[in-house]
């Protein structure tokens, strides 16, 4: 079993496991991230698998000296996030659509912001004052958010607005991106849901032939690594290569990933049509 999509944390394990793990079995408790961002560890206070932002919501196996074993709803990935990361489970109504925003203790753009907040997180809008929405978490402006459903339309256009962010492993957020959290990202954006890691989201969509040009919005992908094609020409990638969300020629990256030992692409899928 897939350790990254098993909600097992060795000890207690989700009923829908019963009979193929063993543990001490639990319906868990549902939860939502109240913090900006947070880390989400293969272990307690160990190295990051990823990071879920605020609103995202999720199911708690086990809480274990500050920390919490969850199941992310958005697309299954469980690990270890800290206690003081989560709160009571809410319904989102909103979502931030802008690549970054800020979240205020009031609305007023002068006082010191609460948090910085990256696109995708979801908010309970709880009432309006002129440019501003209140939410549970405090105030944002109106222009950063809309409501879900209301997606964006274009995932390349989405992932072109983060050109120049950090490249950082296992990174979701607009402080730093990898691969497939800008992928991730990019597609969730759209309405259109998505797996935490790149060979998880190999099975997205439908397989395009090698011989067909790229086709704006295909994911290419290498062994550890996707992109997302700008056209046929051109792809765009969080990249180690140049630590940082780059768009790149299409030819210069098969050369220099192959160059690199990361071998040829090893499939391409086409999402949405």
């Amino acid at each position: 079993m897939d350790r990254r999509l098993t909600p097992s944390s060795g000890r207690f394990a989700l009923e829908s496991l019963r009979g193929q793990v063993e543990a001490d079995f639990v319906p868990g408790e549902g939860a939502t991230v109240v913090a900006p961002l947070a880390e989400l560890c293969g272990e307690p206070g160990g190295a990051r698998d990823r990071q879920v932002l605020l609103g995202d919501a999720g199911i708690v196996v086990e809480r274990r000296n500050g920390w919490a074993f969850v199941q992310m709803a958005k697309d299954g990935y469980c690990g270890w996030v800290p206690e003081s990361a989560l709160g009571v489970a809410e319904e989102a109504t909103h979502w931030v659509s802008a690549p970054a925003t800020h979240l205020y203790p009031e609305p007023n753009l002068k006082v010191r912001e609460l948090g910085a907040l990256t696109m995708t997180s979801r908010l309970r809008v709880t009432g309006e004052s002129g440019d501003w929405l209140e939410t549970t978490r405090g105030f944002v402006p109106r222009a950063h958010v809309k409501a879900l459903g209301d997606w964006h339309k274009d995932p390349v256009a989405v992932a072109q607005t983060y050109l120049g962010v950090p490249y950082l492993w296992g990174g979701n957020g607009r402080g730093g991106l990898d691969c497939s959290g800008l992928v991730q990202l990019s597609l969730r954006a759209c309405g259109i849901e998505c797996p935490g890691d790149s060979d998880m989201q190999m099975k997205l969509g439908e397989a395009v032939a090698d011989k067909k040009p790229a086709k704006r919005g295909d994911l290419l992908f290498w062994k550890g690594h996707v992109a997302l094609a700008m056209n046929a020409d051109f792809i765009i990638h969080a990249t180690a290569a140049y630590m940082a969300v780059a768009a790149e020629p299409m030819k210069a990256a098969l050369a220099r990933i192959s160059g690199a030992g990361g071998g040829a692409i090893l499939a391409r899928r086409r999402v949405g049509g």
